[in-house]
């Protein structure tokens, strides 16, 4: 683990920038150790720990990519050409013969070619009569052939480790007869929100208090990611309950994950704790909202102190945890964030220093896409979350945005 860090020695110290708090998270994470054998339809979400390697061609066979008929390309001429028709090959049914000189076999999608034949001709392009096909000219050899070993070659890497198994992953590794595989063990991820203001719900709020939503929020994303969770509730802001929650989570966790607490307030007793169980490496990003979020580690367990405001604990850790957590898992190459630029609908007030995360609502409208605000923006507003469809990011030497500018958005599809 790191030596504590200059920003955290200094309480004036200034605030990093989004992209050198990511570095200064990446250039010290490196994955979890540990896998499980589990079989295929288990292995949904999972990180493959080793290469998956083809043990035969797929497909296994030279098949047909269309339903039509299978002849010699030396047979066709310049002008349409007439075939006798001497069998069908079905999928899981070949003709058993051999095509020979001026002969066709009519053919299914998926059925192996036939001995003799090298081009498949579709069958739109044909007519037939009195057991013969004709075919025009303009045909190209081997045309309409899957090759065996197309899609995947014995011996190749199918799937490299690293790979994070969606549906297409599992129906690739169906393909290749492979029954289980190899993947890394689950992250182990522990939760809890601060502060003595929050309430749990099932029950009436009492004078000041507020529902904990936090815990909810964060609980959808981790289970999103596949992580194994320990919900450890909320803990009051108290010095010696905090301290043995962090004890807690350190010893049964390797990603802490806490809500409020981390801004410097006189109850915000996180940062100071984290500094004397572990390493505070910082504690404060130039974004909004999410300016007070803490990065550092407990003994083995790293840990993300999060901010207390609901928009504020989304942004962050969709900007910052959810690729930490995906490289601590072993995810390697880490996603690309879909991101382009649409038209701002209205204008837009940003004063520049900051990057900010604005919730947006993206459609096209006559062939241009065009972005809005997704309701009010404030930090503690989380329907204006549950209400877009992508981050409107303005950089930080941005001012003001005008009707009709350019904006650069970040799709929620792309976070998982």
């Amino acid at each position: 683990m790191e030596q504590k860090s200059a920003q955290d020695r200094s309480p004036r110290s200034p605030s990093l920038s989004t992209s050198d708090a990511r570095r200064a998270i990446f250039e010290r994470l490196s994955p979890i150790t540990g896998w499980e054998r589990v079989a295929v339809r288990d292995a949904l979400g999972r990180v493959l720990a080793e290469d998956v390697i083809a043990p035969c061609n797929v497909p296994a066979h030279d098949n047909s990519a269309m339903d039509g008929y299978a002849v010699r390309f030396a047979d066709l001429g310049h002008d349409e050409t007439a075939l006798a028709v001497v069998g069908t090959a079905f999928a899981g049914k070949p003709f058993t013969g051999i095509v020979g000189a001026g002969q066709a076999v009519r053919i299914m999608t998926g059925a192996p070619i036939p001995q003799g034949a090298d081009t498949i001709v579709v069958q739109e392009a044909t007519r037939s009569e009195a057991g013969r096909v004709f075919v025009p000219p303009g045909q190209e050899s081997g045309q309409n052939l899957r090759l065996a070993g197309e899609d995947l070659a014995i011996g190749g890497v199918a799937l490299p480790r690293g790979k994070r198994c969606g549906p297409a992953e599992l129906g690739l590794i169906a393909s290749l007869g492979i029954a289980d595989v190899v993947v890394r063990r689950r992250l182990r991820v522990a939760f809890f929100s601060t502060g003595d203001e929050l309430a749990s719900i099932g029950r009436p709020l009492g004078p000041g208090e507020v529902y904990d939503s936090n815990r909810y929020t964060l609980f959808g994303a981790l289970s999103r990611l596949g992580c194994d969770i320990l919900d450890m509730g909320v803990v009051q802001d108290d010095p010696a309950a905090l301290e043995a929650a962090f004890r807690e989570a350190a010893g049964n966790a390797d990603v802490i994950l806490t809500s409020g607490g981390v801004s410097v307030g006189e109850a915000d007793f996180i940062r100071e704790l984290v500094n004397r169980l572990g390493e505070v490496a910082f504690w404060k990003i130039d974004i909004k909202p999410g300016r007070p979020m803490a990065f550092g580690h407990i003994g083995d367990a790293w840990l993300f102190g999060l901010p207390g405001n609901p928009v504020a604990v989304l942004v962050t850790f969709y900007q910052f945890v959810q690729d930490a957590l995906l490289a601590l898992s072993g995810v390697s190459p880490l996603p690309e964030p879909v991101m382009f630029e649409a038209a701002a609908a209205e204008s837009i007030h940003k004063r520049p220093g900051r990057r900010e995360f604005l919730r947006g609502q993206l459609a096209t409208t006559g062939g241009r896409n065009i972005v809005r605000l997704a309701g009010t923006q404030g930090s503690g507003v989380l329907r204006s979350m549950s209400e877009a469809n992508c981050f409107i990011v303005l950089p930080e030497d941005c001012g003001d945005v005008a009707a009709g500018e350019p904006v650069l958005v970040q799709l929620f599809d792309g976070l998982v």
